[in-house]
């Protein structure tokens, strides 16, 4: 049998993989709010584990990055700067808010992404988004107001700087699209690490061996091998359903985080959270049918 007969993904196989990526996506929370890791001093956390986890990352897709595609460009800087950003962010987020406020709240990057189009790069806004501005946005306002006491409205605000971090990737990823998407991933993740590998040697006791091995395994399980699996489903899944089916991690992160370490969400955050999804939902199924039904190829 050819590699590229054996390679080739099926209809049926891509959603399935897509689905399997979001899954793994979502222990975000999970391994952030472990045990081992919630031993660690609050104010350090987040940091030490968003190092980490970029560090392992690098390590498993390294293997995955053609060197004959590698490339400089300059757009490469921002991207990597943005990406660095929203690690940090996010990882620090989920140690100072819920897991449903730090992932509902990341995911407003596809609305950021489109402000931003319309107000950097001349985009065209259609009328009919306003409406997914406008459920995102009271999305933001029930879950931030709902948390409005100091170690809540911290985590809130990083996860919302995650967010607009995401969409500034988003859109130099966009300009960046004839480029090798294992090579500009392995590169956010190495960048990410670089620029935090001087502040993680300062404050290396933070971190035991069981630390670094649970942070290790979330840079490995929970991104490094969601974006291997994600690549590959992809190939066979229109852009519209590839983003329909990836909005099941913001559903299922909080609730691992129940299940396993029993934190309690607001009811207010849920109906936050179902604003920001309906939101998500109607931006991408409003998307013009040219767009909707490509097949996604940047991710190959």
């Amino acid at each position: 049998m050819s590699s590229a007969a054996t390679n080739r993904v099926t209809p049926w196989q891509g959603p399935g993989l897509i689905l399997l990526a979001a899954v793994l996506w979502s222990t975000s929370g999970l391994f952030a709010k472990s045990p081992p890791l919630a031993e660690m001093p609050l104010d350090q956390r987040g940091p030490v584990i968003a190092c980490i986890r970029a560090i392992f990352a690098c390590l498993l897709l390294a293997p995955f990055v053609d060197r004959k595609r590698i490339r400089w460009r300059w757009a490469l800087v921002p991207m990597t700067i943005a990406f660095a950003a929203m690690n940090l962010t996010y990882v620090s987020a989920l140690t100072r808010t819920t897991a449903a406020a730090a992932i509902f709240l990341q995911n407003t990057a596809a609305i950021w992404t489109l402000i931003l189009g319309v107000l950097v790069l001349g985009e065209r806004f259609e009328m009919r988004n306003l409406v997914a501005v406008l459920l995102v946005l009271v999305g933001i306002v029930i879950i931030v107001v709902s948390d409005w006491h100091a170690g809540q409205l911290l985590g809130n605000g990083l996860a919302l700087g995650s967010g607009l971090a995401y969409a500034v990737v988003v859109l130099c990823l966009r300009h960046l699209r004839d480029e090798s998407a294992p090579w500009l991933i392995f590169l956010n993740h190495l960048i990410s690490a670089c620029l935090l590998i001087p502040w993680l040697m300062t404050v290396r006791e933070v971190a035991g061996p069981t630390q670094w091995a649970v942070a290790g395994l979330m840079g490995m399980v929970q991104m490094a091998l969601p974006y291997v699996v994600f690549a590959r489903g992809v190939r066979a899944v229109t852009a519209q359903n590839a983003a329909l089916l990836t909005l099941v991690e913001p559903v299922l992160n909080p609730l691992w985080v129940w299940v396993f370490w029993g934190e309690e969400v607001s009811l207010k955050t849920w109906i936050g959270g179902s604003c920001i999804l309906a939101g998500l939902v109607a931006r991408t199924l409003w998307r013009s049918s040219s767009r909707a039904n490509q097949v996604v190829t940047t991710v190959t």
